[in-house]
């Protein structure tokens, strides 16, 4: 291998490494002293809980593990989120599996807890599948209440989904192995079986000290909603379990006689591995956002016997479409090139720049994918549209319309990796967050933005220094790079995937070995959800 492969290498390896020890943090919780007190009660743990219930050695992917990171800092932070939600297999069938965690907390919902939780239920809306709640949460966490309870998009809408997920018969099991008050009662509620852990599981609309206050009434929380109560005297639950296995194993035991679903049938062979080292990608993937490489290699390390058939090969090269398979499972890649390449006309164009005939291109792919029940794969390394008067006169605008709009209205399950660079239009052409990928994961080496971040810096550094100026200020040359360094900076931190993540702009920042395993697992998914609504792309401008 040469200086440059090496270098790449180290790069994309360090930032893996990086990543892998960010994970391990928050697979901590609240921390070890937390840990330990739940322990001490008799009770698992949120991933301990998962580990139990997910069958042995089966494969498993995490949404949302980095919730939370950077933010609430005059709270004490909220790790992961106050939930660990995963998708996975209990007694072999999929499901997604949420979990509060008590050690971040008590588990009480923060806003992005109420975000990653609602994540959770539209997965499970989209592909059909089965959910289990593993419930102990202290309810919403009240310094920051009016940024969780009376909004579309808040705590009530937990209830809502409840609803819209029995009403399409997707099963929903919840389990009460710690507290569950106020309006978080109802959540297992309207699950379709509710169990209940002795002496640890409690579930009640207000507990002792709010009853007492409201109505003068004296009683334990035990006696007020435990489990007694609840299976025996209210029937509200409908299992009472002597400890978290047991209850663990109850759910197993009603998941193995679940019928089988109806499938969408996405077509299926064999899996089978890359014949190019996947390991390769690390040096293949530039450690300079802004520098030339050939996408190609990387798809070549990401399909199964790295086959792949190409679409109009020779035509808008700054996209590549074509079809293949991703463990067995047949796919369409749309993906940005960031070679350097001679156009039909002989003009040099940009790797990772969107042209005319590109965008044509992609929605014909998509289209035509639509119409042969193929999932799509989105790779993203795009900085964006083509500018200037030779892309205006051909009407590039009409032509990143219709790539909007094919992709848009795609009734095939669409997923979406940040490889490299996701800029501005260039973001939503290649299906970003607002146009419903079933997972929207990155690499490591992801930047999500409106622009780049050299040009941001320059135009906001142009803001800034008229800004002063308008008000007397004199800006010396120094003041000017002194300014331009703390917004580069600034505007680094935005843009790095971790703020994404933390905010939940994408399901996941995955190790690039693992991108095989989140998109079968997601198709498989994703096969769950017959597909019933036509293709219909509307009125599209030729």
């Amino acid at each position: 291998m040469d200086i440059t492969f090496n270098k790449n290498e180290d790069a994309n390896r360090m930032l893996a490494s990086q990543l892998e020890k960010r994970l391990e943090k928050v697979g901590l919780g609240g921390g070890k002293t937390r840990i330990d007190k739940e322990h001490e009660k008799g009770k698992l743990t949120a991933r301990e809980r998962i580990e139990k219930l997910l069958d042995p050695d089966s494969q498993r992917i995490e949404i949302g593990a980095l919730a939370g990171e950077g933010m609430y800092a005059e709270h004490g932070g909220c790790p992961g989120g106050g939930v660990v939600v995963m998708i996975g297999y209990v007694s072999k069938r999929q499901c997604i599996v949420v979990a509060n965690d008590a050690t971040v907390k008590a588990g009480a919902w923060f806003p992005i807890t109420a975000k990653k939780n609602l994540r959770a239920q539209e997965i499970a809306i989209e592909n059909r599948l089965p959910i289990i709640y593993l419930v102990d949460s202290a309810g919403v966490y009240l310094p920051l209440q009016d940024e969780v309870f009376a909004d579309k998009d808040h705590f009530g809408r937990i209830f809502r989904n409840n609803a819209v997920l029995s009403s399409m018969g997707v099963l929903q099991i919840a389990a009460i192995m710690g507290s569950c008050v106020a309006g978080g009662a109802y959540l297992p509620i309207m699950s379709d079986e509710a169990m209940i852990v002795d002496k640890t599981g409690s579930i009640f609309l207000a507990g002792s000290y709010l009853v007492k206050a409201a109505i003068g009434e004296d009683v334990d929380n035990e006696t007020l909603g435990g489990a007694t109560t609840q299976c025996e005297i209210s029937g509200v639950t409908d299992y009472k379990c002597k400890d978290d296995d047991d209850c663990l194993k109850r759910i197993r035991n009603i998941m193995s006689k679940v019928g089988d679903y109806d499938k969408a049938g996405f077509n299926r062979e064999k899996p089978q591995k890359p014949a190019k080292d996947p390991k390769e990608i690390f040096g293949i993937l530039p450690d300079d956002r802004n520098k030339a490489y050939d996408m190609q290699a990387i798809i070549d390390r990401l399909i199964d016997e790295s086959s792949f058939e190409p679409y109009k090969e020779k035509y808008g090269q700054s996209i590549i479409c074509g079809l293949a398979r991703i463990e067995g499972w047949a796919i369409g890649i749309v993906a940005n090139d960031r070679k350097i390449v001679k156009s039909k006309k002989g003009e040099m164009q940009m790797g990772g720049v969107i042209y005319n005939d590109s965008a044509d291109k992609a929605a014909r792919f998509v289209m035509n994918c639509n119409q042969k029940k193929i999932p799509l794969l989105f790779l993203h390394d795009v900085t964006g549209f083509m500018v200037g008067s030779r892309s205006e006169h051909s009407g590039i605008i009409k032509d990143g319309a219709k790539m909007v709009n094919a992709m848009a209205n795609s009734v095939v399950p669409k997923f979406t990796v940040v490889i490299g660079n996701s800029y501005g239009a260039g973001n939503y052409a290649m299906c970003g967050k607002a146009y419903d990928p079933r997972l929207m994961l990155a690499w490591p080496s992801a930047q999500i933005a409106v622009m780049g971040g050299a040009q941001a810096a320059k135009t906001l550094l142009q803001i800034e220094v008229s800004s002063l100026k308008a008000k007397g200020k004199t800006i010396l040359p120094e003041d000017e790079t002194a300014l331009l360094d703390k917004i580069k900076q600034k505007y680094a931190d935005t843009i790095s995937p971790y703020y994404g993540a933390a905010r939940l702009w994408v399901d996941a920042i995955i190790n690039p070995l693992d991108t095989r395993k989140y998109i079968s697992m997601g198709i498989e998914a994703a096969n769950h959800a017959p597909i019933t609504k036509p293709y219909n792309v509307g009125v599209i401008q030729t």
